[in-house]
């Protein structure tokens, strides 16, 4: 699914912005896409943290064969420990894991309820749960929820792409980072989107 507003931000920070401008032409018919129910992203952005994208495929294929044909919270509360270590998760993974299936299953996340949330709550809300942190939470917002305001200021591909186009190869600070940002509002997730797509130009999805 993409997103509604995608065409109209993408017409603003070109009007906004030279560089952008550039993108937006260069990137032509590629977007956001959201894909994936919350649970799932989420289970996957966790088992994926701090391996190789082929790791983490391989990881999540064995998990996937190790469950039911339904990815649950209640099916994977269901599964031991032991299992989910075969499967490829570290210790600490495995934890994470169960967390936040506790956490769906226990009615402490409300997906429901998320259209009426800002991003800082929701933000608040999914770093209760064990294994995820803002940065996760800003990834979620921008790929799953599609929310088009979101600017991961600690995100490394960011920094990287504005120091680039921005700041002759200088990594910009926090509020430098911040300052640039303001000038996209109220379009930040997709100026970000164009800025990591000028490093890798195959779309992400989340």
């Amino acid at each position: 699914m993409t997103p509604g507003y995608w065409h109209q931000a993408s017409a603003d920070l070109a009007m906004l912005d030279p560089v952008l401008a550039t993108l937006v032409g260069r990137f032509a018919g590629t977007a956001l896409v959201s894909r994936g129910d919350p649970f799932v992203t989420l289970l996957r952005s966790i088992v994926g943290q701090q391996i190789s994208v082929q790791a983490a495929d391989s990881v999540w294929a064995r998990f996937l064969a190790a469950m039911p044909p339904a990815v649950t919270p209640a099916a994977v509360l269901a599964i031991e420990a032991a299992t989910l270590r075969r499967c490829g998760l570290s210790a600490r993974k495995v934890e994470y894991v169960v967390d936040l299936a506790r956490h769906f299953d226990g009615g402490q996340i409300h997906p429901d309820r998320w259209t009426t949330m800002s991003d800082a709550e929701i933000t608040a809300e999914l770093t209760t749960v064990r294994g995820i942190g803002v940065w996760t939470a800003e990834m979620f917002l921008i790929f799953n929820q599609l929310r088009p305001d979101v600017f991961p200021l600690d995100d490394l591909g960011l920094q990287k792409a504005v120091a680039i186009h921005y700041c002759a190869g200088e990594r910009p600070g926090r509020r430098l980072l911040a300052e640039y940002g303001e000038r996209w509002r109220p379009w930040r997730s997709v100026a970000t989107w164009y800025l990591w797509r000028s490093l890798d130009p195959l779309p992400v999805e989340y």
